[in-house]
């Protein structure tokens, strides 16, 4: 009992063991350049923190090696976010107080050099190396008393397991991306892009949040959005149109790119990487095991819609729900938009905060209490899309506005003079009060005399959640099922010319998110190199294609050459494209069904998907085909009717899933 506390150097098996494991953690960080390799060894840091205690309770010994072991792997993390780290250096501080300005804190917003990096890493891991420095010198040198080495050495592993706590509460974890960067051509598109001419119409793109196919009344809704509907009974709705992915981040980074989220590391929900010490802290490590490759957004090297017509001339905004990363590179005025006003990030996390940015800094605009009272948020983003577009039409200046609401994604919120009126909670409250502003919206755009001439989309990230409609189909959101990815789409352009037919009509032709960049490009005339039309990336593949022809005349766009895929977390969970009956006639000369009576057939394939019924979770859903024309609701596999289909489309998935492991970020050489 009244042994002292010794410093053991010897070679002992175990200890040795744990020195190795700090040694290969600190060298897998360093060779392979990623988050999660630094949240594990952070992880390791605070396992040792315990084993070295327990050793101290029971062996009355420290253990060189495990002394060692834990300051190699802190190390390896110091160096690692020095060399390679996005920011500062000092970990993610920047929730601070209402009116905070990313301007005036340079250090905690992603600035920052070699110098500050060292700085900051190194004060952050100071307290739990103090300790260690602490325990460590405590147990090497003799002290009078055995009881004063012996507390003074529980003091400092105290210390030690605290201080390791409180840096996976405070560490760095942002760093560069590590993967193949395609900064040359994005840099050499935008040179390209030839100015707009005085005739070019103005683009206002209209993203709901988890609204479902059935939630407007235009597609049965059972009450009325009025403004929202006046889209397509001005021009056209498209009862096909699909999200490229059934959840919001992933299906922002499509309609913004024309690209499928995988190619950028987009596959699910990107989380915030500030508000390091509040309850939710732990979100700051879900990019890290989300994404990949260290991914904290929509990588900067993307070119986005805003880019390209920003370049053309165009004045660009973004207002409402971001979604696509915080800081850096990933700020949407870092991606093309001369102005935002919203949120960085989405409405049921913490932080949770409108701001103003301009040239990549921002500041908070209404003070950081936001996520227990949304309910001024549809006012707060009319009035400030309304008065962007008042300048630019008074200026006379062409504008793109993406106006990404943040509703009716949950929880939904409703201002006080809409609360309680629809008599059908505050979900559809919700809905009525954006369509109502919408209104406003439309006619302040038609008093400036500018409505005719604005090409105005309407549509929505995915199907809906907890609450919401899907009309007949089968899933909702985070589902590769119809009610997951089927999503409403209308397009007005008052003075299109022709390019949309017919005003009020409705096309049965599929179309998918990633369509949306090429489509504005070809309809908006945007060119490049002196006249080269529909100008669009050539370094990177572009999913998307134009939907002008559909538009026109309904015509398919989407066979076999040009897939419709539904992706969830980097696996193709399905794929969709129309064949021509011709094709199935020679495979199936004997069949007579109804559906072969149309010109092309809408398959769509499964080669595994969980089950929706929640009865049968554990039952998945494998090899199974759809036809869409007469079975939207997907309720009968087809597969064993049409084999020789089912192997094709088996065959193209694994075809363009291996093409998308060889070539991730869809690089053209």
């Amino acid at each position: 009992m009244n042994k002292n506390i010794e410093l053991d150097t010897g070679k002992k098996i175990f200890p040795l063991i744990l020195m190795v494991i700090g040694i290969g953690l600190m060298l897998s960080l360093l060779i392979l350049r990623l988050n999660i390799v630094a949240v594990v060894c952070v992880a390791f840091n605070c396992i040792m923190a315990a084993v070295i205690t327990l050793s101290l309770i029971i062996k009355n010994k420290v253990y060189a090696p495990m002394i060692f072991s834990y300051a190699l792997s802190s190390l390896g993390i110091i160096l690692y976010y020095t060399i390679w780290g996005a920011d500062a250096g000092f970990g993610a501080f920047t929730s601070g107080l209402a009116g905070f300005s990313s301007a005036e804190h340079p250090l905690l917003t992603g600035e920052g050099s070699f110098f500050t990096r060292v700085l900051g890493n190194v004060l952050l891991a100071l307290p739990a190396a103090a300790s260690l420095w602490g325990l460590f010198f405590t147990a090497r040198h003799s002290f009078g008393k055995t009881a004063v080495k012996k507390a003074v050495s529980a003091l400092m592993c105290i210390l030690l397991l605290g201080t390791s706590v409180v840096y996976v509460l405070t560490m760095n974890l942002r760093s560069k991306p590590n993967t193949v960067r395609l900064w040359d051509g994005h840099d050499d598109y935008l040179d390209g892009v030839d100015k707009i001419d005085s005739d070019s119409p103005n683009v206002l793109i209209i993203m709901m949040d988890d609204l479902g196919w059935g939630d407007i009344s235009l597609n049965g809704a059972i009450y009325d959005t009025p403004n929202i509907d006046s889209v397509g009974e001005n021009g056209l709705c498209l009862d096909n149109f699909y999200s490229a992915y059934s959840v919001c981040s992933p299906a922002r980074f499509a309609a913004l790119t024309g690209r499928y989220p995988y190619r950028g590391y987009a596959d699910n929900v990107i989380y915030p990487t500030v508000d390091t010490l509040s309850p939710f802290a732990q979100t700051r490590i879900f990019n890290s095991i989300e994404m990949g490759n260290n991914a904290d957004g929509m990588l900067g090297d993307e070119i986005t819609f805003a880019e390209t017509f920003k370049a053309a001339g165009y004045s660009t905004g973004c207002f409402g729900k971001w979604h696509l990363g915080d800081y850096g590179e990933y700020l949407p005025t870092n991606q093309g938009f001369d102005y935002f006003y919203g949120s960085h990030h989405v409405n049921d996390m913490k932080p949770f905060y409108h701001v103003r940015e301009e040239n990549g800094e921002w500041v908070i605009a209404h003070g950081t209490d936001e996520l227990k009272d949304q309910s001024q948020a549809t006012k707060w983003i009319h009035d400030e899309i309304t008065d962007w577009i008042t300048e630019k039409a008074e200026n006379d200046e062409p504008f793109l506005a993406y106006y990404a609401s943040p509703w009716p994604h949950g929880p939904v919120f409703a201002g006080d003079d809409f609360d309680g009126t629809s008599g059908m909670g505050t979900y559809v409250d919700c809905v009525t009060e954006f369509d109502h502003y919408l209104g406003i919206l439309f006619d302040t755009m038609e008093k400036l005399g500018v409505l005719e001439d604005t090409i105005i989309v309407f549509t929505s990230d995915n199907g809906p959640a907890l609450e919401g409609s899907v009309g007949e189909l089968r899933g909702g959101k985070y589902l590769a099922y119809e009610g997951g990815q089927k999503v409403p789409f209308m397009i007005r352009w008052d003075n299109d010319a022709g390019a949309l037919g017919e005003k009020n009509e409705r096309r049965e032709s599929s179309a998918v998110l990633v369509d949306l960049y090429p489509t504005l490009v070809e309809l908006c005339g945007i060119t490049g190199n002196g006249g080269e039309k529909n100008y669009m990336p050539a370094d990177r593949e572009i999913d998307g294609i134009s939907m002008a022809s559909l538009l026109k005349n309904d015509t398919v766009i989407h066979t076999k050459e040009h897939p419709i895929l539904h992706m969830k977390r980097e696996v193709i969970k399905s794929l969709q494209y129309a064949v021509p009956v011709s094709e199935v006639r020679a495979l199936y000369p004997d069949y007579e069904y109804e559906v072969l009576d149309e010109d092309y057939i809408s398959f769509k394939y499964f080669e595994k998907i969980q089950n929706d019924n929640s009865a049968f979770w554990d039952k998945n859903r494998k090899n199974w085909l759809h036809i869409l024309n007469d079975d939207y609701a997907e309720n009968y596999n087809r597969t064993p009717v049409y084999p020789e289909i089912s192997e094709q489309f088996r065959e193209k998935l694994h075809e363009i899933t291996d093409n998308f492991k060889n070539n991730r970020r869809g690089i053209i050489e």
